[in-house]
């Protein structure tokens, strides 16, 4: 299997080029972050690391440093997997590199508008540009699988507003993109589907919290928390599906890592299968006073 991650730095792109890794397969792992160079998103996370990380896996990580919002950086990264694999099998899009760029619950009108039109770029732009340009590549034999990240289903959120308008956009755009490819691919025997994570215990969230993994439970926060994921949960569930004969079923769709988890039969790493957005549409959203340990 050749797989390219793109954004794969950090959170929910490594944890899933990491499982990608564990089964077997080469991963490209692209972003920003270098060890010579951090982005715009200043964490101390790395390509490199990632990399690693797949090949302890048992895969092949190769990091190499694109800006997916420049296209020549992404061509030559087509080029590159071209010349060195002569095909494509997996490409997950899961660049991201917002978090800075908004503030929750804060009307337009005092948003910093190039701020929310950087975001949508990251966001956006970004996955259309690798479309374009490794697409080509992957239709050329069938099978093909593409991967859209996202936060929240389409279904999550068609009734939900996301609290800023340029985050609310780009969620929504990025869920539309995986039933686009899914089109696209369709002629090519190809898949496109659209995979949120639940409430993550990326890096920065565990930074944000102030705990670490092994503490993670002790951190101030709301009743979520207590059913959020590792990003290897969401990572064995995309594993799954690029390993699945079958996959075409979930073409064109918006799932959940715990969709993907109860139709694999997948757990999180402490073997736990946290449910996180059942229990945001059971209990917080309706008031009900329900253990969070049971969505685990």
């Amino acid at each position: 299997m050749i797989a390219v991650v793109a954004g794969a730095t950090r959170g929910t792109g490594r944890g899933i080029a990491v499982a990608l890794g564990a089964a077997g397969a080469t991963v490209y792992c692209t972003g920003r972050s270098t060890r010579q160079r951090r982005s715009e998103m200043n964490r101390p996370e790395t390509i490199e690391e990632t990399a690693e990380l797949v090949t302890a896996a048992g895969g092949t990580g190769i990091a190499v440093q694109v800006d997916h919002l420049d296209p020549a950086q992404v061509e030559a990264l087509a080029e590159r997997v071209e010349r060195e694999q002569g095909r494509l099998d997996v490409l997950v899009n899961d660049v991201w590199g917002g978090d800075h760029l908004w503030e929750w619950e804060t009307p337009v009108w005092k948003q910093d508008m190039e701020k929310g039109f950087r975001l949508l770029r990251l966001a956006i732009d970004t996955h259309i540009v690798t479309g374009r340009h490794l697409l080509p590549l992957m239709i050329r034999n069938e099978g093909g699988l593409v991967v859209e990240v996202t936060d929240g289903t389409w279904a999550f959120n068609e009734t939900r507003y996301r609290g800023n308008v340029y985050y609310d956009l780009a969620k929504v755009s990025v869920n539309r993109l995986g039933f686009a490819w899914a089109n696209e691919l369709r002629p090519y025997g190809g898949t496109g589907v659209a995979v949120t994570p639940g409430f993550l215990r990326s890096e920065a969230m565990l930074d944000n919290f102030g705990v670490t993994e092994d503490n993670w439970r002790e951190a101030k926060a709301d009743k979520a928390w207590q059913v959020s994921e590792t990003p290897a949960y969401v990572g064995r569930g995309v594993a799954a599906i690029a390993t699945d004969p079958e996959r075409q079923r979930w073409s064109g769709r918006s799932v959940t890592s715990e969709e993907l988890a109860e139709a694999y039969g997948l757990t999180d790493v402490d073997g736990s299968r946290p449910r996180v957005w059942s229990f945001i549409t059971e209990a917080l959203e309706p008031g009900k006073d329900l253990d969070p340990a049971d969505y685990r």
